[in-house]
């Protein structure tokens, strides 16, 4: 969209214009976008915010240094898409075709020397860290490494002999296709320490003038099918602590816990069957909690990023009294799927079972996850096809996730102290004319941007309810 066709762009809102709102009450009004042409339109989207903000400036001593004070406090901020583009970026996978066109307008008649694509795909890492050589010496320590996944060069314009193309007025268009590797490739990625990115550049060469250049980005998405026996595997485990205080035993506290297989997919549902026996002089509080582990590796050392992204609290367990979890239901997310092939970033997801017993540190359980982009199928053949597994799921794609779901937790409210010791200690062995490149390929049902709704869950119901007059224990291997 150009300013240039838009003739008039306003907000109304409903009711008087001095009206007053209280709290609990519906703003309404309408957005109203007057246009002198046809105009394409990537979104539209309206933003409501209540913020209080005070500043003031204050003169102090004899040499008048001023002083800034200022507060900002929001209570309250809503965002409603009028218009949203839903159409997914290119995604591909390996041995996937790349196809597309370099479209070039031009207002007259022009020379060229040449017109060059060069597709590109890298996964990188960067961090710096402060070290002290002494009491009153520091330095900085970078930490940078990078792993090439795609490198390919094409020719799309350029005269045999070397001398220049003489191209007339108008719209020119340069089509171009190459296959990404048949090695598998990994999946794209944005982190705080590090990125996996695709890209495919052209550039445009012209005597005496300087290089245009044109960068469009493209997803790939691995297929983790979790259709497979390893990732079929129940995964189980029990684990006991002796909750202590000052020299004091309050007595044993013990989980065990199961679930049903090691893969998932986003939006699915994961049955917890877990037990809860609570030896002790106190009450504690079981929890449950996803969560993801980014690893940055560079030079044999890493970086971490730890955030949880699901949470499941139960209820009260008072002291000598035992808790049956009978397929708990905590909910996975719109994350990413994990990434286990990358030598420089891993994405690790795990399930952490916990108790928090007051006064002491928690006990932690934790059962491996792999987030896959092939769903379970449990009845039917199955097939290779990454598309044609997803042929039934396209409608979810566009719908949106809710726009500001609760935030879960933070990390270092679910770690133990002695995992947090134990990882923070860890160390890995050594290992002008409009130019635009246009891409296309099939809609896929998996997107970098994970901002889509997952696809339908399971049910959150056992269908298969233990009788009532069995005592509950938790499934064991």
């Amino acid at each position: 969209m150009t300013l240039n066709s838009i003739k008039s762009f306003s907000l109304e809102l409903d009711g008087p214009a001095d009206a007053a709102f209280t709290g609990g009450e519906v703003v309404s009004g309408q957005v109203v976008l007057e246009l002198r042409r046809d105009t394409r339109v990537h979104s539209m989207k309206v933003q409501g915010r209540g913020v209080a903000t005070a500043h003031w400036l204050e003169n102090r001593g004899m040499n008048s240094v001023y002083n800034d004070y200022t507060s900002k406090i929001t209570y309250f901020r809503k965002r409603q898409h009028l218009i949203r583009e839903v159409d997914c970026p290119p995604v591909f996978s390996s041995g996937d075709v790349v196809s597309g066109r370099v479209v070039l307008e031009l207002t007259g008649e022009s020379r060229v020397d040449s017109l060059k694509l060069h597709a590109e795909g890298f996964a990188k890492v960067h961090w710096t860290e402060s070290r002290s050589a002494g009491s009153s010496t520091a330095y900085t320590q970078n930490y940078s490494d990078e792993v090439e996944y795609l490198n390919r060069r094409e020719v799309l314009l350029q005269a045999d002999n070397g001398e220049v193309t003489v191209l007339p007025a108008g719209r020119h268009e340069f089509p171009f296709s190459f296959q990404l590797p048949e090695e598998t490739l990994v999946t794209s990625f944005e982190g705080k320490h590090g990125s996996i990115r695709y890209w495919v550049k052209v550039k445009l060469h012209r005597p005496w003038a300087t290089v245009k250049k044109i960068k469009k980005e493209f997803t790939v998405i691995e297929p983790i099918d979790i259709n497979t026996p390893a990732l079929l595997a129940p995964q189980a485990g029990t684990k006991d602590k002796m909750a202590r205080a000052w020299y004091r035993n309050f007595g044993q506290v013990s989980v065990t816990a199961k679930i049903d297989r090691k893969g998932y997919t986003p939006g699915e549902v994961i049955p917890v069957f877990a037990e809860f026996d609570n030896s002790t002089s106190r009450s504690v509080v079981p929890k449950a909690f996803i969560t993801q582990t980014q690893t940055f590796i560079a030079r044999g050392t890493k970086k971490e990023k730890r955030s949880v992204v699901a949470t499941l609290c139960g209820d009260i367990v008072g002291a000598r009294c035992r808790e049956t979890w009978h397929g708990r239901a905590i909910k996975i997310p719109p994350v990413g799927p994990s990434i286990l092939q990358c030598r420089i970033i891993k994405v690790e997801y795990m399930l952490k079972v916990c108790v928090d017993v007051p006064g002491t540190s928690k006990l932690c359980l934790e059962l491996p996850l792999v987030i896959g982009t092939i769903p379970l199928h449990p009845f039917g053949s199955r097939t290779s096809s990454v598309s044609s597994q997803y042929s039934v799921n396209l409608e979810w794609l566009r719908m949106a996730i809710p726009e500001q779901p609760e935030p879960p937790p933070d990390y270092s409210s679910v770690v133990t102290e002695e995992e947090a010791e134990q990882r923070n200690n860890a160390v890995v062995p050594q290992q002008a004319e409009d130019l635009s490149g246009i891409l296309e390929r099939p809609l896929m049902a998996f997107v970098q941007e994970f901002r889509f709704r997952p696809p339908p869950v399971y049910s959150e119901i056992d269908p298969n309810p233990q009788p009532l007059n069995m005592r509950p224990r938790c499934m064991t291997c």
